[in-house]
This record gives structure tokens, sequence and C-alpha cells, in this order.
């Protein structure tokens, strides 16, 4: 049994990195364009305010980012960072606990990005295959190359 759970582990950590970015991507959509509801239960954020539209950017970018398994343990630190800073400024001055002070979503996302700096993006991640084509390509120049004979 542990076997098979152990070569699932990239596939399972792989859709743990899609569904949490598209979640957080979807977050700044929201803030940024106004679509699945709005920000706050509609509208826009206003473009250039602090923190609310910059951390729309992040929420889009990095979500993105981390959806699609581009740069994403950089991608992650970055919303992770950013979700610490939303519990620690806006949540946790009004309440101890994320349950009493409404920073539940802020708390997960923060260590669920922490998580995936530390695991990177299992399978199914886009910089995986551009890592393998830029192996297989420098293998094959590497290979082209005339052989240098030491005197």
């Amino acid at each position: 049994m542990n076997t098979r759970l152990d070569h699932a582990q990239p596939y399972a950590i792989g859709l743990f990195r899609i569904v949490t970015g598209l979640l957080f991507a979807s977050h700044g959509a929201a803030s940024l364009f106004g679509v699945l509801g709005g920000a706050h239960g509609g509208g826009t954020v206003a473009a250039g305010t602090w923190p609310g539209w910059y951390a729309a950017v992040i929420q889009l970018v990095a979500g993105a980012l981390v959806l699609l398994g581009l740069g994403t343990r950089a991608a992650a630190f970055a919303a992770s960072g950013s979700m610490a800073y939303a519990y620690f400024t806006v949540h946790q001055p009004g309440a101890l606990w994320p349950l009493q002070n409404g920073g539940e979503a802020s708390a997960m996302f923060c260590w669920a990005f922490l998580l995936l700096v530390f695991t990177g993006p299992g399978a199914l991640a886009l910089g995986s295959l551009f890592a393998s084509r830029t192996t297989a390509s420098s293998r094959h120049r590497d290979d082209t190359r005339p052989e240098t004979v030491a005197a």
C-alpha cells in the first residue's frame, strides 16, 4: 500500500498545486476584473491602491504561475508571504484565532504555498517539461562538440 502511495505522491502534489493556484488566481481575477462575483461581493479594486490592488496582482500572477507549474517555488514563496502579510495586518488585529478574525483563507493559503516552496511543483508542471527539453538539448549539444585531447 505504501509503495502505491509513494508512487502517486508527485501526482497528488501536482493536483494540490493546480487547485491551490487556480483558487488563488481566481481571487486576483475577481478583484482586478470583477469576475466571479468581484471584489468583496462586487466590483473591482481601484488600480494602484495599497494594499488591495497589489495583493490582487500578486494573487493573479503567482496563482497562475503556480497553477501552470512555472517558477513554482518562487511564485509560492511570494504568495505565501503576501498571505502572511494579509493575515497579520488585516485579520490578526481583530482577534487571535483565524476562526474569530475571518483570516482562515489567508492562513490556509499561506501554509499551502509554503508547503509548495519545500515540495516543489510535483508532476504535471510546465516547468518540468521545459527543464527536460533544456537538459535534452544541452546533452545533444555536448554530444556534437569535438573532444579535446589533453596533452
